[in-house]
């Protein structure tokens, strides 16, 4: 049986429900994760826990570790991913609480420490990132998110930019041109990563606010919390789903 791992985004820097037996702070070669990983029951099952942005929210999606964070999760046991990430939706489906399961992605991040393959190899490595997400574990994302009921796309195109800014309106349009369906700033190099670890991942993507440009109004802080706050317990019940599936 495969061992979970959940790593939280904006919204989900604790999961209500985890009955935390242990915090790990961990170390790793790469520097310290975002946050202790949370050793617990969920929905009857053990799973691993992760707040990306640390507990509480305080590191901007350029400043995460992602390298520490996926090797303390391989260190920690971890098989297989469950991400979720807070996106702005820039094809028309992709409204404020729509969910998606993104089958692809497109990385316009920089300057991001991206790979394990850096320093002091032995040979050069290359993984095959054709398709960037588990598609098993989307298989049970999806599923999960059509027994709750969930308003939800299977697939999608997630455009990762560097932030903490939000994009231009001529950004977007660029985006979506690229094919982009939806757009964050965490989605890389976090599932690359993994795939070097030889980690299961997918992502569970909430819409939290159109994209710039895809609204006349002003895209605020506000309306955006307020959509993660209405979004998260149908976050948990999915996840809580998958775990139990």
């Amino acid at each position: 049986m495969s061992v979970y791992a959940i790593i939280g985004g904006t919204g989900l820097t604790q999961l209500e429900g985890l009955n935390i037996r242990q915090a790990l702070p961990m170390n790793t070669p790469y520097g310290a994760p975002s946050a202790d990983i949370l050793v617990g029951d969920y929905a009857g099952r053990e799973v691993l826990f992760l707040a990306r942005h640390g507990h509480p929210h305080r590191l901007a999606p350029h400043k995460v570790n992602y390298r520490a964070n996926l090797w303390a999760l391989k260190q920690a046991g971890a098989q297989s991913i469950l991400a979720v990430n807070a996106v702005g939706g820039i094809h028309t489906d992709m409204g404020t609480g729509h969910f998606c399961v993104p089958h692809q992605l497109i990385d316009y991040t920089s300057g991001r420490e991206h790979t394990f393959f850096a320093d002091d190899l032995e040979h050069v490595t290359h993984i095959d990132f054709s398709f960037p997400y588990s598609e098993p574990l989307r298989e049970k994302l999806i599923g999960a998110l059509a027994a709750e009921g969930c308003a939800y796309s299977s697939y999608g195109v997630y455009g990762a930019t560097q932030g903490p800014r939000l994009e231009t309106a001529a950004e977007i349009v660029r985006l979506e041109r690229d094919g982009c369906d939806i757009v964050g700033m965490t989605g890389m190099p976090e599932a690359a990563l993994a795939r070097e670890l030889e980690l299961e991942y997918a992502c569970l993507a909430l819409v939290v606010n159109p994209a710039a440009g895809k609204t006349t109004a002003v895209i605020t802080m506000a309306e955006i919390e307020q959509a993660i706050v209405d979004g998260m317990d149908k976050v948990k019940a999915t996840l809580a789903r998958v775990l139990t599936s």
